[in-house]
């Protein structure tokens, strides 16, 4: 009997713990593990928020040793990596908790491979590049968007070339993630609006996806929903706890969708601006989804009329250039609402870049799962048109 092998889907996934209080969990993870010393991985603002100092008293409550590493910055770099993999092999740990947004769990996940390895995190760029099982890894996010606490994913910055570089493998899954919307209570008003945007794409993008499918399309339109109802409100009530809890919720699901059915152009695009010019992902992100709406809608029309309903869009007895139009709309509004109406030029990109950010974004692997072919012409248009 035979089968077609690209009709298949598989979905992966963490331990999910999901709620408020969450992440008081995390010494009895830990010590499931079998843990006798933690690196504990963050950022300065998480430390300076309180996060830190939680996590390192449960951890100490829980009777466990512990090394904190803070040196990660907005956007991971190789160098940051490659030291956090250091103090995790000199202090000989064996588990790693991160708690803040991507970046600290972004960079725990390139110490856990490092680590395991042996090897500069530089060489395991690509897709499936990982042969060694990584330390047991908990993520705790801070952020309600990056989804990093979910994905196969791995988002590193090499500033020599101005690039971030994409690690995707289920490798890279960590074992749990403390899904805590508390902790998202000290984000500020524009990076709430940042990361929110960024669960969008990741909806929007794997609802669209080339590897998209029933596995992945719940989780992809429900995110949709939320954030079109809650994101606007959160953030002129960052205080609103339900409201957090729903965009919290939101970005799992995002994340659970993207993970399994990749990303598109945006992504691509995006994760080669913010390595030339260490911008937030999010706010890259915001600068080119309603273009690459545009340069994709043909090809995944029907699938961008579904997208368009779960943004409350109704669509009946619209053409298809109409559902478009009010498509790119909502999402030009709903960026104006959050404040993230920047422009490429405006950030310092000029015509002369293009060339450079269309070549690294053709290398990355989330163009390849684009609903339309590109050629890098049709990049450096779509960058020409955000300017």
């Amino acid at each position: 009997m035979s089968y077609d092998i690209s009709a298949l889907r598989k979905f992966v996934s963490p331990e999910i713990v999901f709620g408020a209080g969450s992440r008081k969990a995390v010494a009895n993870f830990a010590s499931n593990f079998g843990a006798r010393k933690v690196l504990l991985v963050s950022d300065p603002g998480v430390a300076a928020a309180g996060w830190v100092s939680e996590i390192e008293a449960l951890l100490t409550e829980g009777g466990l040793q512990y090394v904190t590493f803070t040196g990660v910055s907005s956007n991971p770099k190789v160098a940051e990596v490659m030291a956090g993999a250091e103090i995790y092999k000199s202090n000989e740990c064996d588990v790693i908790v991160a708690i803040g947004g991507g970046s600290p769990m972004d960079c725990a996940k390139g110490i856990g491979i490092v680590s395991a390895h042996g090897r500069n995190i530089l060489e395991f760029e690509g897709v499936d590049t990982i042969r060694m099982p990584s330390p047991p890894l908990i993520l705790i996010p801070t952020t309600a968007g990056t989804s990093a606490d979910v994905s196969q994913f791995a988002i590193i910055s090499d500033p020599a070339r101005r690039f971030k570089f994409s690690i995707i493998s289920k490798a890279v899954v960590p074992d749990v993630s403390l899904i805590d919307p508390e902790v998202t209570e000290t984000v500020d008003q524009f990076l709430t609006a940042c990361t929110g945007v960024d669960a969008l794409v990741h909806a929007i993008e794997a609802y669209v996806s080339t590897g998209s499918g029933p596995l992945t399309d719940t989780h992809a339109l429900e995110a949709i929903r939320l954030i079109n109802r809650y994101l606007e409100p959160l953030v002129l009530n960052p205080a609103d706890s339900q409201l957090r809890e729903h965009i919290m919720l939101a970005s799992m699901q995002a994340g659970l969708a993207f993970s399994n059915a990749i990303l598109g152009a945006v992504h691509a695009m995006s994760h080669s601006l913010g390595g030339f010019l260490d911008l937030p992902h999010g706010l890259c992100n915001a600068m080119l989804l309603e273009h690459v709406i545009a340069y994709n809608f043909t090809s995944a029309d029907e699938r961008f009329k579904r997208v368009a309903q779960a943004m409350d869009i109704d669509t009946r007895g619209m053409s298809m250039a109409t559902v478009k139009k009010r498509l790119m709309e909502r999402v030009i509004l709903l960026k104006r609402t959050v404040g993230l109406e920047a422009k490429l030029a405006k950030l310092g990109v000029t015509v002369s870049d293009i060339p450079s950010l269309s070549n690294f974004a053709m290398q990355d692997p989330c163009i390849v799962t684009n609903p339309r072919r590109s050629s890098q012409r049709d990049v450096e248009v779509v960058y020409e048109e955000a300017l």
